[in-house]
């Protein structure tokens, strides 16, 4: 039989229904990976093999249920609080601090499904930035490239995806932190309809724009972990949205319809920087729509005219959520300085100036569903450059580095500002052997949509079948 890293989370599932695995076989031999790599990955801060394997044990006796999961393994994001382990949260400023007595709804969602962490997945600090290196740990590693990033703010989340330490993760967020890491490690990545997922609506964050979502290695475990994370509840408030199935993973058995599906380089943030798109995220955004057209969609150029205003008013967003932190001035010596630079802006501004700001937001999200509404699916590339070695981004100059981040990933703030979902989906590899994706931008609601197409794209694509080399 094959080694359980060579399975897909689905298959895993089956294989510990039939009674091939228990949860403590399966628990052990994902600790033996971590153990094996993460010292070069640099994926999990933290991990805690005893309360792991208490949980698998539980299971194994039946005292535990073993949920829609079945005792597979996963890591907590370190920004989510889990009884009994510390969050980090990529900081100096939370070393030394108490784990937290309480868990957060979605460690409790990840336990009633029946998952079994492991232990936190590395991110940037207070996961204010698209990439994965903080003052606190090691640089988080490519397992495609160990030279380069994993992307962020998830990037431990998606590097330990990619390196088979785990067989998926949940990440969050709240301009491209799912997204920007499956990109940049060759994974699928989902950042869900505002509303979707009980726990982490995104009502609550500023501006609607922080989600939960999954990382996986294929479309079908993304619609499993999906399903962990929605739990039996639907609260799903987006606006005009569709009616959401009873699992995703059902929906992906579906017959998929004909979609008209509108394709477009815009993005915008095209007046703050002028950067082009690299020649292999172009290659491969052209690609897929040549797919699709095989497919029997239909496929049509999106005139979409990006609202203007944008850049100013998601950094001012971007800016108050850093002041949001509120620490003492002690604390803030510890921060890296374009935390700091963040939280010192963020401070600056007026009350009105956050108001315009989130008006201006709330008008770009109802204009570019707007201009969005002629078709059933947008496909934009996903990063524009290459993932960026270890480094690339400047680690002194706040100003500089803003700008660096918008070069490479100018595709995925926008949507958390609209509330839509995205799907995030690996095509291939570069000419340096590093992944490239897309990414498809579905209706309100229309999560399901994304997966059944993204299922479809996944079976011409095949690009489970490219290993990255750390295996």
């Amino acid at each position: 039989m094959s080694l359980p890293h060579e399975f897909s989370a689905r298959e895993l599932v089956g294989l510990r229904r039939n009674g091939e695995l228990s949860a403590s076989e399966l628990v052990e031999f994902f600790l033996t990976r971590v153990d094996a790599h993460n010292p070069t990955l640099n994926a999990l801060v933290t991990v805690t093999p005893e309360q792991a394997l208490q949980q698998a044990c539980e299971m194994d006796e039946g005292h535990r249920d073993p949920g829609v999961l079945w005792g597979l393994p996963f890591a907590d994001k370190d920004l989510t609080n889990r009884a009994g382990v510390t969050t980090g949260a990529g900081s100096r400023v939370r070393s030394g601090k108490p784990a937290p007595l309480e868990s957060d709804p979605m460690a409790r969602a990840m336990d009633v499904a029946g998952g079994i962490s492991l232990g936190k997945s590395a991110v940037c600090e207070f996961g204010l930035s698209s990439y994965t290196e903080s003052l606190v740990f090691p640089p988080t590693r490519n397992p495609y490239s160990p030279d380069h990033g994993s992307g962020g703010s998830s990037g431990g989340a998606a590097s330990a995806v990619a390196g088979r330490l785990l067989p998926f993760a949940p990440g969050s967020d709240g301009g491209g932190s799912i997204r920007i890491p499956a990109w940049a490690c060759g994974l699928v990545g989902l950042k869900p309809s505002r509303g979707l997922i009980p726990g982490g609506t995104g009502f609550d964050s500023l501006a609607g724009l922080v989600v939960p979502g999954p990382l996986a290695r294929t479309v079908g475990d993304a619609a499993l972990l999906l399903d962990a994370l929605r739990g039996s509840g639907i609260t799903h408030r987006a606006t005009g949205h569709a009616a959401a199935p009873a699992t995703f993973s059902e929906a992906l058995q579906g017959v998929s319809r004909r979609l008209r599906i509108g394709i477009t380089t815009r993005h915008p943030w095209e007046s703050f920087s002028g950067a082009g798109l690299h020649k292999d995220a172009d290659q491969a955004y052209r690609a897929v729509a040549s797919h699709l057209e095989g497919l029997g969609h239909d496929v049509v150029e999106l005139h979409w005219e990006p609202r203007s205003g944008y850049p100013e008013a998601f950094t001012t967003i971007w800016e108050s959520a850093a002041a949001s932190l509120d620490l003492p001035q002690s604390e803030r010596e510890l921060l890296e300085p374009l935390t700091r630079y963040l939280v010192e802006a963020g401070e600056r501004l007026g009350a009105h100036e956050l108001a315009r700001a989130l008006r201006e937001l709330s008008a770009w999200e109802e204009d570019t569903i707007g201009q969005f509404s002629s078709v059933d699916v947008v496909l934009t590339p996903g990063l524009a450059t290459v993932p960026p070695r270890l480094g690339f981004y400047d680690a002194q100059d706040p100003e500089v580095n803003f700008r660096q981040q918008v070069e490479v990933t100018p595709y995925s703030s926008f949507v958390n500002v609209a509330g839509l979902p995205a799907l995030a989906l690996p095509v291939g590899l570069g000419a340096e052997g590093l992944p490239v994706g897309i990414q498809l931008v579905g209706q309100p609601g229309a999560d399901a949509t994304l997966l059944q197409l993204g299922a479809e794209l996944e079976q011409v694509l095949g690009f489970t079948e490219l290993p990255a080399p750390i295996w």
